[in-house]
């Protein structure tokens, strides 16, 4: 199956841990498609739209409309931002009557990175490998805007060596919620605690997500917390066999 897929990083991937996108990329060759990534690509809008800048966040969405036209499918290693783009673009863009029909397309054909290789892609193997337990968490957007629960966990039964330890909340909010975390810190920080508590319980050597948000959010938490033992890592990473900067897997 040939598939031209545009792969849209995320500004944060881009700025703070760019493995993730190699990571994605690797993934999306194993799966068989042909992978474009605009190289003028910037963010989805979706800090502007939150914070109440409409115009901000829809010259961001127009940009994205013309970058990604003529992919087949649009990916993101991000629920959040892959959740902006097919929930909440065609409500954005409604005042532009003359984008409408771009919007909805692009909606249609925008997927998380794990969504994709499981749904569309059918990814059968992965590249790497994982010696040791994970637990996962399950990433606000990604969950509740477009469904990503079951998806990571089926490819990283394919994992070799990896072992799942589920939390007793995967499912509560790590606090971050991109603007909420600097708008409402004391909130976010309660929040953070209870689920940095969460992931100890488990004894996982790792916490593993499909949101950078969250990642740092979580790992800043927890290294706060004095815990330097649990590795902090996104979905694509493990599933990809990625190192981090410290040689580890």
């Amino acid at each position: 199956m040939f598939l031209k897929v545009g792969l849209f990083v995320t500004c944060l991937v881009d700025l703070m841990r760019p493995r993730i996108g190699f990571a994605a990329l690797k993934l999306l060759e194993s799966a068989g498609c042909e992978v474009v990534v605009p190289e003028a690509q910037t963010c989805c809008g979706q800090p502007g739209y939150n914070s109440g800048d409409r115009p901000a966040a829809q010259a961001l969405a127009l940009k994205v409309l013309r970058e990604f036209d003529d992919c087949d499918y649009v990916v993101s290693p991000s629920g959040s931002c892959g959740g902006m783009i097919r929930a909440h673009y065609a409500e954005l863009l409604a005042e532009l009557p003359q984008h409408a029909d771009a919007a909805r397309r692009l909606a249609a054909k925008t997927y998380e990175l794990t969504d994709f290789l499981v749904n569309v892609a059918r990814l059968e193997d992965v590249p790497g490998r994982f010696p040791g337990t994970i637990t996962y968490h399950d990433s606000c957007s990604g969950l509740r805007e477009l469904g990503v629960k079951t998806q990571p966990r089926a490819l990283l039964a394919k994992v070799p060596g990896l072992e799942l330890k589920e939390m007793a909340t995967p499912e509560y909010c790590c606090g971050f919620g991109g603007t909420f975390s600097v708008k409402y810190g004391e909130i976010s920080s309660r929040i953070a605690e209870r689920k940095c508590e969460d992931i100890t319980t488990t004894g996982a050597d790792a916490v593993v997500l499909g949101d950078l948000g969250c990642m740092l959010n979580i790992e800043g938490r927890l290294r706060r917390r004095g815990d330097s033992r649990t590795r902090v890592y996104h979905v694509a990473e493990v599933l990809a066999g990625v190192e981090d900067t410290d040689g580890n897997r």
